[in-house]
């Protein structure tokens, strides 16, 4: 029995997690990238080549139609360099299904895709964009050289649009830390984030996310040439917070990898751990029904959605 496991049980009386109903469904559209972050779990770069094609797209229309999701997540990669996604997030809507996308904010200076902010703006897609340091130094360290410039340019152009603005123009910003440690507190985060992104560049967005690094992926190749695996495994063994255990964003959400498997979450896309049906875990001719009260795929990695004030997609989980 893994250590996760052995935490759940004792602290719930149960041997495992078990999702209840569907609330979010999360895409992972491709993993082409303009950047190569280096804590990106995904391995996304300017050189992968996988990517979500229109079928499955309106398998995932039919899914969120046929279940009590409400929200569509996308992600990648850049989602915005995927040719179907504007067909995509307008089938969405048609069907009264909310969209977001997570955006690396770079991207939108990329000459061929200066006509996608607008189109987010007209339909009201929310934007959740990585921005993990308001000091341009951490954030180019983490992203490349010359991110951190393209990223406030990128939200004074959406700034401009209305986002962070208009109350149904959402843009929030993600937060996470640059090396082995957990997020700080969010609020203290999100006043000094408000303060210098405000002060220094006039620029203002929704709300601030933090999440904290899953040692997986790049950043755990990261962890591993520093000699910080260990170590970082165990502030997170260290840090578990039971009262996290009720908000995990595994319990009501479904990811759904470019080639249509389904996972728990996306870390699990990203190992490869597809989620536990009784039947093939693929989009193709899935009945919803199978999704609900199924167990949930787990493993030390989730201590990092459940250490200190734990961490989702949609930030912390507990105050």
């Amino acid at each position: 029995m893994n250590n996760f496991k052995s935490n759940i049980l004792q602290f719930t009386g149960k041997p495992e997690l078990q999702s209840g109903p569907l609330e979010v469904i999360q895409v992972n559209v491709g993993l082409q990238c303009n950047l190569q972050c280096r804590h990106c779990h995904v391995a996304a770069s300017p050189k992968r080549t996988e990517r979500m094609e229109w079928p499955l797209m309106e398998e995932v229309v039919r899914l969120a139609e046929r279940s009590s999701c409400t929200f569509v997540d996308i992600t990648g990669g850049a989602p915005e360099l995927n040719p179907y996604l504007t067909d995509f997030i307008d089938a969405l809507i048609a069907k009264k299904i909310n969209v977001q996308i997570r955006t690396n904010l770079s991207v939108h200076l990329e000459p061929e895709l200066e006509g996608m902010a607008p189109f987010f703006r007209d339909r009201k897609v929310s934007l959740t964009g990585s921005m993990p340091c308001y000091l341009e130094s951490n954030v180019d360290r983490q992203r490349g050289q010359g991110t951190f410039k393209k990223a406030i340019a990128a939200i004074r152009r959406l700034n401009d649009l209305g986002f962070g603005q208009d109350p149904q123009l959402v843009l929030n910003l993600v937060y996470n830390p640059l090396g082995a440690r957990l997020p700080p507190d969010p609020c203290k985060l999100e006043f000094d984030y408000r303060h210098e992104l405000k002060e220094r560049f006039g620029i203002i967005f929704t709300r601030l996310l933090t999440i904290a690094n899953m040692p997986i992926g790049r950043f755990r190749t990261d962890l591993v040439r520093q000699g910080h695996e260990e170590s970082y495994r165990r502030l997170l063994l260290e840090s578990f917070n039971p009262a996290t255990l009720n908000n995990l964003m595994c319990l009501n959400q479904i990811s759904v990898a470019w080639d249509g498997t389904l996972f728990d979450c996306d870390f699990n896309l990203a190992l490869k751990k597809p989620a536990r049906l009784p039947v093939a875990p693929h989009i193709l001719g899935l009945d919803p029904s199978l999704l609900n009260k199924r167990p949930i795929v787990i493993d030390d990695h989730c201590f990092a959605c459940t250490a200190g004030r734990g961490s989702s997609c949609a930030g912390a989980l507990v105050a």
